[in-house]
């Protein structure tokens, strides 16, 4: 067993006011997919302003945080809001949902490259290369507050959890992050220069995330609000199935890349 370590969970405290770990790290995320992105579009000689790239992200950060605020409402704690609307603006609380979080941003882009007259699956693809950086932050951020931990085990590198009870667990968040964000990164990267149709990143993004997010599912503890849904599967695998059938959609209708970001 590997012990869990000893990390405060804000960088700075002055009374009442603290900079934590996990919101540095969300901002770590957009700001190195911001210039992920940035350089993707000076390589490729593409029509999008830095401006423009600048809105995106405004736009994206206000669609991903209510989309992953309302996505957990709805998907995981229903009947407790249901009870208590007013608590859903209890963010402090905690209670956040990445797909919900998908789903809102991707609603932002698409009403952004409607209005920018620039080509969805193009903006899409540019910024979902980059999404796996983020994930990674978030996960980390995840095991520094010790939540999201995973299900009991006797492997050598469980590690004992705060608020895990005195049980020896997987730390998933540690699987998530290797997995859903350093090793999908690499594979989107690479991915990105070999394909000239539009929605191929998005696609593998989808596939590749749902079924990586599925398999540690496994290993992660279930929601304790919720437990198991359908069987022996949890929300998340429920999720992560439709986001892979979605992801498979977009891969049979992707298109050929036309050539300039503002193309009809």
């Amino acid at each position: 067993m590997i012990p869990y370590p000893e990390i405060k969970p804000y960088l700075v405290k002055i009374g009442p006011l603290q900079i934590r770990w996990y919101g540095l790290m969300y901002i770590f995320g957009f700001a190195a997919s911001y210039f992920l992105v940035r350089h993707q579009v000076r390589s490729r000689n593409l029509d999008i302003s830095e401006d423009q790239i600048g809105s995106l992200y405004t736009w994206g950060i206000i669609g991903l945080m209510l989309g992953a605020r309302l996505g957990y409402v709805f998907f995981y704690a229903a009947p407790q809001y249901l009870e208590n609307p007013l608590g859903v603006l209890a963010v402090w609380k905690g209670g956040m949902s990445f797909h919900g979080g998908l789903i809102g941003s991707v609603l932002a882009g698409v009403i952004f490259a409607r209005k920018h007259g620039i080509r969805r699956l193009l903006l899409s693809d540019l910024v979902m290369a980059t999404a796996p950086i983020g994930l990674f932050f978030g996960r980390m951020g995840n095991f520094i507050n010790g939540e999201l931990y995973g299900r009991p085990t006797g492997v050598p590198w469980a590690m004992v959890f705060p608020d895990g009870g005195n049980i020896p667990r997987h730390p998933s968040q540690l699987y998530e992050a290797l997995l859903e964000g350093l090793l999908l990164f690499c594979i989107l990267w690479v991915a990105k220069d070999h394909t000239r149709r539009e929605g191929t990143v998005t696609a593998l993004f989808m596939i590749l995330y749902g079924a990586m997010r599925f398999g540690v599912e496994y290993f992660r503890e279930p929601d304790y609000q919720l437990g198991f849904v359908l069987g022996p599967f949890t929300m998340g695998q429920l999720l992560c199935g439709a986001m892979v059938l979605l992801g498979l959609l977009v891969l049979a209708l992707r298109r050929e890349d036309k050539g300039p970001a503002d193309a009809a």
